[in-house]
């Protein structure tokens, strides 16, 4: 696996080229109940259909949770594009058993070491309407092994409105425990944490048809670094 290599000198730099590339793309980023997680470190777990989402991320953590982030990533991805690990990016390789736990090995000591850490349960990008949601067992994993750790739960919704540019919806939903999960099997928990997650997006993606954006606050157009 590759691992994390963060650079602050690169983070402050890609700050810079983040933010206007942000703006030239998108109409408005809506955020619902963003605030600093209760505790840190913290599991951030998340729907995956775009590559913006690490990025996302990356802004929202800049001006919001102000957290040590890693993310895990695709190893094919972060060697196409290995200044990530300058974010904090490390690797799994998802077709190499022993490569999968030796990326769960490495979040699980970022989280004893006070590090948050950022997964994608679907273990891949689909589709934003791919239903049902499959989760991968690595989050359930970090669950039984850091019980202490809050797992906090956001989704991500890309939609095109009446603007030229789509809008961003991101809403922070409250954390969970592994006590939270039906079920005594990781498989169990997984597929508990899998259903928990579909009724979160798909609620969310109702708040989007209809237009819903009086409980969300924009808040890209004043950010400043």
């Amino acid at each position: 696996m590759i691992t994390a290599k963060k650079s602050k000198p690169f983070k402050y730099g890609f700050s810079l080229v983040l933010l206007p590339l942000f703006k030239r793309s998108f109409h408005r980023l809506l955020g619902q109940k963003l605030s600093e997680p209760p505790d840190k470190p913290v599991l951030f777990i998340a729907n995956h259909s775009s590559w913006w989402d690490g990025l996302l991320f990356f802004l929202l953590n800049e001006r919001i949770w102000r957290q040590d982030i890693h993310i895990m990533m695709d190893e094919a991805g972060l060697q196409r594009f290995p200044f990530f690990r300058w974010l904090g990016a490390f690797s799994v390789d998802r077709t190499r058993p022993k490569d999968i736990m030796e990326s769960l090995r490495y979040a699980k000591a970022l989280l004893d070491d006070g590090k948050s850490v950022i997964l994608f349960p679907q273990g891949a990008e689909q589709h934003l309407e791919t239903r049902p949601l499959t989760f991968q067992s690595g989050v359930t994993y970090l669950m039984e092994k850091c019980p202490d750790v809050p797992v906090v739960p956001i989704s991500f919704y890309y939609s095109f409105g009446r603007e030229r540019k789509p809008d961003v919806w991101v809403h922070q939903h409250p954390p969970l425990s592994l006590a939270d999960l039906e079920g005594t099997t990781r498989t169990d928990r997984t597929a508990a944490l899998q259903t928990h997650f579909t009724a979160l997006l798909d609620a969310q993606r109702e708040d989007v048809i209809v237009g819903n954006d009086q409980a969300y606050k924009e808040l890209a157009v004043k950010w400043k670094w």
